[in-house]
Protein backbone atom coordinates (compact mmCIF):
# COMPACT_ATOMS: atom_id res chain seq x y z
CA UNK A 1 0.00 0.00 0.00
CA UNK A 2 1.81 3.53 -1.51
CA UNK A 3 1.82 6.24 0.96
CA UNK A 4 -1.39 7.93 -0.74
CA UNK A 5 -3.23 4.82 -0.11
CA UNK A 6 -3.23 5.22 3.59
CA UNK A 7 -6.59 3.15 5.47
CA UNK A 8 -8.80 5.39 7.40
CA UNK A 9 -11.77 4.01 9.04
CA UNK A 10 -14.93 5.17 7.60
CA UNK A 11 -17.13 7.45 9.99
CA UNK A 12 -20.18 5.18 9.32
CA UNK A 13 -18.26 2.08 10.02
CA UNK A 14 -17.36 3.84 13.52
CA UNK A 15 -20.73 4.40 14.04
CA UNK A 16 -22.27 1.11 13.34
CA UNK A 17 -19.46 -0.53 15.66
CA UNK A 18 -20.56 1.69 18.13
CA UNK A 19 -24.35 1.56 17.52
CA UNK A 20 -23.74 -3.01 17.37
CA UNK A 21 -21.83 -2.79 21.07
CA UNK A 22 -24.56 -0.54 22.69
CA UNK A 23 -26.90 -2.97 20.98
CA UNK A 24 -25.00 -6.11 22.24
CA UNK A 25 -24.97 -4.38 25.62
CA UNK A 26 -28.63 -3.41 25.80
CA UNK A 27 -29.93 -7.28 24.96
CA UNK A 28 -27.15 -8.94 27.44
CA UNK A 29 -28.36 -6.37 29.74
CA UNK A 30 -32.18 -6.71 29.01
CA UNK A 31 -31.94 -10.51 29.09
CA UNK A 32 -30.37 -10.25 32.78
CA UNK A 33 -33.04 -8.00 33.33
CA UNK A 34 -35.57 -10.23 32.68
CA UNK A 35 -33.92 -13.91 33.25
CA UNK A 36 -31.85 -13.04 36.57
CA UNK A 37 -32.20 -10.00 38.41
CA UNK A 38 -35.68 -9.32 38.12
CA UNK A 39 -36.80 -12.78 39.34
CA UNK A 40 -34.44 -12.86 41.87
CA UNK A 41 -35.35 -9.07 43.41
CA UNK A 42 -39.40 -10.11 42.66
CA UNK A 43 -38.74 -13.57 45.12
CA UNK A 44 -35.48 -12.47 47.58
CA UNK A 45 -33.74 -15.01 48.99
CA UNK A 46 -34.56 -18.05 46.29
CA UNK A 47 -32.25 -19.13 43.94
CA UNK A 48 -32.84 -18.81 40.60
CA UNK A 49 -34.09 -23.03 40.32
CA UNK A 50 -35.80 -22.37 43.00
CA UNK A 51 -38.14 -19.47 41.28
CA UNK A 52 -38.21 -21.71 38.20
CA UNK A 53 -39.08 -24.66 40.06
CA UNK A 54 -41.92 -22.54 41.99
CA UNK A 55 -42.94 -21.24 38.65
CA UNK A 56 -42.78 -24.75 36.88
CA UNK A 57 -45.31 -25.90 39.45
CA UNK A 58 -47.60 -23.53 38.98
CA UNK A 59 -47.86 -23.78 35.50
CA UNK A 60 -45.58 -20.43 34.45
CA UNK A 61 -42.40 -19.56 32.85
CA UNK A 62 -39.71 -17.11 32.36
CA UNK A 63 -40.40 -17.62 28.59
CA UNK A 64 -36.85 -18.02 27.88
CA UNK A 65 -37.30 -18.58 24.11
CA UNK A 66 -39.11 -15.00 23.67
CA UNK A 67 -36.34 -13.36 25.23
CA UNK A 68 -33.44 -14.64 23.81
CA UNK A 69 -35.25 -14.07 20.05
CA UNK A 70 -35.58 -10.64 21.10
CA UNK A 71 -31.83 -10.44 22.25
CA UNK A 72 -30.28 -12.13 19.18
CA UNK A 73 -33.08 -10.01 16.94
CA UNK A 74 -31.63 -6.61 17.64
CA UNK A 75 -27.63 -7.93 17.63
CA UNK A 76 -28.62 -9.24 14.14
CA UNK A 77 -30.31 -5.89 12.94
CA UNK A 78 -27.75 -4.18 14.63
CA UNK A 79 -25.35 -6.65 12.86
CA UNK A 80 -27.18 -5.62 9.72
CA UNK A 81 -26.33 -1.98 10.08
CA UNK A 82 -22.53 -2.27 10.23
CA UNK A 83 -22.28 -5.01 7.48
CA UNK A 84 -24.29 -2.59 5.31
CA UNK A 85 -21.61 0.06 6.33
CA UNK A 86 -18.74 -2.14 5.82
CA UNK A 87 -20.18 -3.40 2.40
CA UNK A 88 -22.61 -0.59 0.97
CA UNK A 89 -20.99 2.53 2.15
CA UNK A 90 -23.69 3.77 4.13
CA UNK A 91 -23.66 6.98 4.82
CA UNK A 92 -22.76 7.86 8.57
CA UNK A 93 -25.99 9.66 8.69
CA UNK A 94 -28.08 6.75 7.76
CA UNK A 95 -26.05 4.11 10.07
CA UNK A 96 -26.57 7.16 13.24
CA UNK A 97 -30.21 6.86 12.53
CA UNK A 98 -30.59 3.21 11.91
CA UNK A 99 -28.50 2.54 14.63
CA UNK A 100 -30.48 5.35 17.31
CA UNK A 101 -33.48 3.49 15.71
CA UNK A 102 -32.50 -0.15 16.84
CA UNK A 103 -31.48 1.33 20.81
CA UNK A 104 -35.32 3.03 21.14
CA UNK A 105 -37.04 0.19 20.05
CA UNK A 106 -35.49 -1.98 22.42
CA UNK A 107 -38.06 -0.92 25.22
CA UNK A 108 -41.46 -1.34 23.55
CA UNK A 109 -39.77 -4.66 22.42
CA UNK A 110 -38.14 -5.55 25.49
CA UNK A 111 -41.38 -4.70 27.45
CA UNK A 112 -43.30 -7.24 24.72
CA UNK A 113 -40.34 -9.22 25.90
CA UNK A 114 -40.61 -9.35 29.62
CA UNK A 115 -44.17 -9.61 29.94
CA UNK A 116 -44.59 -13.32 29.93
CA UNK A 117 -42.25 -13.93 32.66
CA UNK A 118 -43.22 -10.89 34.71
CA UNK A 119 -46.77 -11.97 34.43
CA UNK A 120 -45.22 -15.41 35.47
CA UNK A 121 -43.39 -14.38 38.93
CA UNK A 122 -46.71 -12.26 39.69
CA UNK A 123 -49.20 -15.35 39.10
CA UNK A 124 -46.52 -17.83 40.86
CA UNK A 125 -45.47 -15.40 43.95
CA UNK A 126 -48.60 -12.93 44.14
CA UNK A 127 -46.43 -9.94 43.26
CA UNK A 128 -46.77 -7.54 40.71
CA UNK A 129 -45.86 -8.22 37.43
CA UNK A 130 -43.52 -5.38 37.03
CA UNK A 131 -39.93 -4.71 37.84
CA UNK A 132 -38.67 -5.41 40.92
CA UNK A 133 -34.63 -4.87 39.73
CA UNK A 134 -33.86 -1.50 38.89
CA UNK A 135 -32.01 -1.91 35.53
CA UNK A 136 -35.55 -2.42 33.11
CA UNK A 137 -36.02 1.13 34.18
CA UNK A 138 -31.93 2.04 32.79
CA UNK A 139 -32.59 -0.05 29.93
CA UNK A 140 -35.67 2.32 29.28
CA UNK A 141 -34.23 5.30 30.07
CA UNK A 142 -30.96 4.37 27.08
CA UNK A 143 -33.78 3.74 24.54
CA UNK A 144 -35.32 6.79 24.94
CA UNK A 145 -32.34 9.03 24.81
CA UNK A 146 -31.32 7.15 21.79
CA UNK A 147 -35.20 8.16 20.93
CA UNK A 148 -34.33 11.51 21.13
CA UNK A 149 -30.80 11.98 19.64
CA UNK A 150 -33.03 10.18 16.35
CA UNK A 151 -35.41 13.10 16.25
CA UNK A 152 -32.43 15.30 16.94
CA UNK A 153 -30.81 13.93 13.17
CA UNK A 154 -34.06 14.01 11.74
CA UNK A 155 -35.20 17.49 12.61
CA UNK A 156 -31.42 18.62 12.16
CA UNK A 157 -31.95 16.78 8.63
CA UNK A 158 -35.70 18.53 7.61
CA UNK A 159 -34.26 21.83 9.24
CA UNK A 160 -31.32 21.96 6.57
CA UNK A 161 -28.62 21.56 9.22
CA UNK A 162 -25.41 20.08 7.82
CA UNK A 163 -25.74 15.89 8.82
CA UNK A 164 -23.36 14.08 10.06
CA UNK A 165 -20.73 14.08 7.27
CA UNK A 166 -20.20 10.44 5.39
Amino acid sequence: MGPDKVHRPNLAVGIAGIAFALTVAYSIAGSLQVLVWNPKAAVPGATLEEIAAAMARANETLAVPLVVTWAVTGILLAAGVFVAALAMQLPAGAAAKLGLAIVALGAPSHWFASFPAGMGIADTFATSGGDHAPWGMLLYAVSVVAFAALLVLVVRRRNGIKPIPA
